[in-house]
């Protein structure tokens, strides 16, 4: 059985191919080989299948019989060998991810959506939140996470850089103007309680200068969203996310602060444990994100 179905083979790949050379060279045989499978193949079933010519040949009705009923088979097999490898190579499971709600919405959920849809066995949990405890505590596979990080227990892969601006609304500005760099240290600012150091900043001139601004916060949330929110409520100054408060800034509606005084870049890394939870199709992720990530 198992020869005669290695005939078989040969007797389509010569069909399918048009000559008993074209099949030699993809079966990796000999076109003497070849002629042998097919002679062998046409005595075991005592009935002719090609008829050789000055063109090449021709199928007897027999031939054409067993060509339309095996190619269809081999066509099936060749399926099945196909999705079995797919199956085996695909992404599937379970991923836990992280990041803070604003990026999660604007950069990091768009980026899943696109990397599930080449994986639509690959089930992913996203949670909002910008703690890095429960990287370890919830099972979190992996976390975005922007700004310096500071646990070195923690593997990380850097995904780019973004700028922060120190803005305030229009109307708060025109009621409180500012002369000088030190006008900030008294005046009325809104802290992100998730980051270290929050009243403490380095600004840069553009002609080399420094200045370090440090203020007390007079309000503070642990959510970038809420803060743009009270800098429209003009409550005073804060320090957001350029591509967090970009259309404001565009509209008037905020403005920012001398900009000539630049703020420090912020890191964007994707953190993971390193441990056994380390998957493939986490590393795949990873891969994805640091591919597609554009800043």
């Amino acid at each position: 059985m198992f020869n005669n179905i290695k005939r078989i083979h040969t007797f389509i790949t010569v069909v399918n191919s048009g000559s008993f050379t074209k099949a030699a060279d993809q079966l990796f045989m000999s076109k003497a080989m070849v002629s042998v499978h097919i002679k062998s193949l046409e005595d075991s079933l005592n009935v002719p299948l090609l008829i050789r010519n000055s063109r090449g040949f021709i199928m007897t009705e027999a031939g054409e019989l067993l060509y339309h009923d095996f190619q269809t088979i081999f066509s099936d097999i060749h399926s099945s060998l196909g999705n079995v490898v797919e199956k085996h190579h695909s992404l599937s499971g379970h991923l836990r991810v992280s990041s803070t709600v604003e990026f999660g919405e604007v950069f990091l959920i768009p980026l899943i959506g696109e990397f599930c849809h080449a994986h639509p066995e690959l089930n992913i949990s996203f949670h909002a939140d910008s703690s890095l405890n429960k990287l370890v505590n919830d099972n979190i596979d992996l976390a975005v996470r922007l700004g310096t990080l500071e646990d070195s227990a923690l593997k990380s892969r850097k995904l780019g850089r973004f700028s922060i601006r120190m803005v305030c609304s229009a109307k708060w500005l025109a009621q409180n103007p500012l002369s000088s760099l030190e006008d900030l240290k008294t005046a009325p600012w809104i802290a992100n309680s998730n980051i270290k150091n929050a009243h403490h900043w380095t600004l840069r001139h553009s002609d080399g200068q420094t200045f370090q601004l440090k203020f007390s916060a007079k309000f503070s949330a642990n959510s970038s969203i809420a803060i743009r929110s009270m800098v429209q409520a003009d409550l005073g100054i804060a320090i957001l996310p350029e591509w967090l408060i970009k259309e404001q800034l565009q509209s008037g509606e905020c403005v920012e602060l001398f900009p000539d005084w630049c703020l420090p870049k912020q890191d964007i890394n994707v953190v993971f444990t390193g441990d056994h939870r380390v998957r493939r199709h986490c590393r795949a992720l990873i891969d994805y994100l640091v591919e597609h990530t554009d800043f």
